[in-house]
């Protein structure tokens, strides 16, 4: 019998702050919590059935005490709050090393070797900023000096904004690949070097375009998809799964830029994967709505999503376990466009689930090793399995 299992990354939509969240200033944070607060009510009505309303109390999404799904929520081991360690953890990995963050700026050194390798003419900016106001307030000088936009978060990112007439795509990843291979290569290291590229005429009207590409730093030991992988199963990446990890595991992957695209993409892969694991990001979440704090958009993509969640449930196979998840959260409605510390969904679909509560979860990582019993592979190096918990 050929065993599936998917993974659906809802990229940023935590649930609540951690323990630890006042250790980031995100003690406030509760990402569908205050969402749903600030426009009145979320209209879910399958994620309800599911029980994302027994995870947090959220205006609009009712507690159920039937479920269609098993639910819970899940707590990070991991010391960052990003894409990186928050995916890494998912698949397995006990991520206890923490990226340098650059809270000043990247230091005289960093910024003078990737003037030198790129050759590029300086840089502008230099500092933790939110990627859109780096735009309004440079992107008018750098399409005039011709230097790119370099700038940081509190995460672990090395990112450069480049308007795409300025730079050609290809140039712009070919100076995100130099500084991820030559100056982010060992020490220093950093989580992930991102290509930010842009268009439009002026300050009042750049736009980031979807030619985004992280260059994230490869795992540094076996994740759940190289284990799937070895054991002769297919693995397919949607969405930046692949820059996450490296491609490190993949068998298949296609990189699609934007949530409607993410969807149909693992629509496809549900009816053409025949074992193994789809492991899907769904990115707007975070880079087009919460980094932005538009927490009203950000209500439209979570009901869009939930629209098309019966799309999904309705191309599984008999024996699919679906978990829908996050990998931190992104509130749009503090202060700040950085991400949260924070608790994330734990919701799992399937003809074989039965719909329990599972409870607080003490690392992300028990979705792998859920995932390696099903499948009958060798277990993660972190995690412990609730398979027993949810198997009919």
């Amino acid at each position: 019998m050929k065993k599936r299992s998917i993974i659906i990354v809802l990229d940023g939509v935590g649930c609540g702050a951690l323990p630890d969240a006042w250790k980031y200033g995100d003690e406030k944070a509760n990402t569908l919590a205050n969402i749903a607060k600030h426009v009145g009510g979320l209209n879910l009505p399958n994620l309800q059935k599911a029980g994302l309303g027994n995870i947090t109390d959220i205006i609009g999404v009712a507690k159920n005490d039937d479920t269609i799904a098993a639910y819970g929520k899940m707590q990070e081991v991991a010391l960052d709050k990003d894409s990186t360690s928050g995916h890494w953890e998912i698949a397995g990995l006990k991520v206890q090393q923490k990226f340098p963050t650059y809270p000043n700026g990247f230091p005289k050194e960093i910024i003078d070797k990737f003037i030198e390798l790129t050759g590029v003419p300086g840089v502008l900016c230099n500092l933790p900023y939110s990627g859109t106001e780096a735009l309004k307030d440079f992107g008018e000088e750098h399409v005039s000096s011709k230097k790119p936009i370099v700038y940081t978060s509190a995460d672990s990112v090395f990112q450069i904004a480049t308007h795409e007439e300025v730079y050609p795509i290809d140039e712009l990843y070919k100076m995100c690949e130099i500084a991820r291979t030559e100056i982010f290569g060992g020490d220093p290291n950093i989580g992930r070097v991102i290509a930010r590229p842009f268009l439009g005429n002026n300050a009042k009207d750049f736009y980031r375009t979807g030619n985004r590409k992280d260059y994230s730093v490869a795992p540094p030991r076996k994740t759940l998809l190289d284990i799937i992988k070895e054991n002769g199963l297919q693995v397919a990446g949607v969405g930046k799964i692949e820059d996450l990890f490296n491609f490190s595991g993949l068998t298949l992957s296609n990189h699609t830029k934007e949530n409607e695209a993410g969807i149909e993409q693992t629509i496809k892969y549900l009816n053409s994967v025949e074992d193994g694991l789809i492991f899907t990001n769904l990115v707007d979440f975070d880079s087009k709505w919460g980094h932005r704090n538009n927490p009203d958009a950000f209500a439209e993509g979570l009901e869009y999503f939930d629209k098309r969640l019966p799309d999904i449930l309705e191309n599984l196979h008999d024996d699919d376990i679906l978990f829908i998840t996050a990998d931190h959260g992104c509130d749009p409605t503090t202060e700040g466009t950085d991400h949260s510390r924070e608790y994330i969904p734990l919701l799992v679909f399937g003809k074989k689930i039965k719909p329990v509560d599972l409870g607080i979860r003490n690392t992300f990582s028990d979705i792998a090793a859920t995932i390696s019993d099903y499948l009958g592979v060798p277990s993660p190096e972190n995690g412990t399995s609730f398979l027993n918990k949810i198997i009919k």
